[in-house]
């Protein structure tokens, strides 16, 4: 890979770059959830719907597996963004 690839955003919301993730995947940080401690990777707004398949993609390329033996973590509410007025109010109109 050139090094133009290296700094290819993968994680808008945290800007990390493609050569972070590979770094810290080559120090054995091999599942989602591990990254997303050091890194904050699906941390932001779209709660890693933008980055969670390149990232998941990237640590079976690099540990030499097949995609559905890499951990792809834990999900946990809120699944999609929500207004926090809206859980301060109870959701109604």
């Amino acid at each position: 890979m050139s090094d133009k690839q290296d700094k290819v955003v993968i994680c808008r919301c945290e800007e990390i770059t493609l050569e972070e993730i590979r770094e810290w995947i080559d120090r054995g940080y091999d599942s989602f959830n591990e990254l997303k401690r050091v890194l904050r990777v699906g941390m932001g707004p779209c709660q890693g719907r933008g980055c969670q398949d390149i990232i998941l993609r990237e640590i079976s390329r690099r540990a030499g597996v097949p995609i559905d033996q890499v951990d792809s973590g834990t999900v946990r509410p809120p699944v999609k963004p929500i207004k926090t007025g809206l859980l301060a109010t109870g959701g109604g109109d």
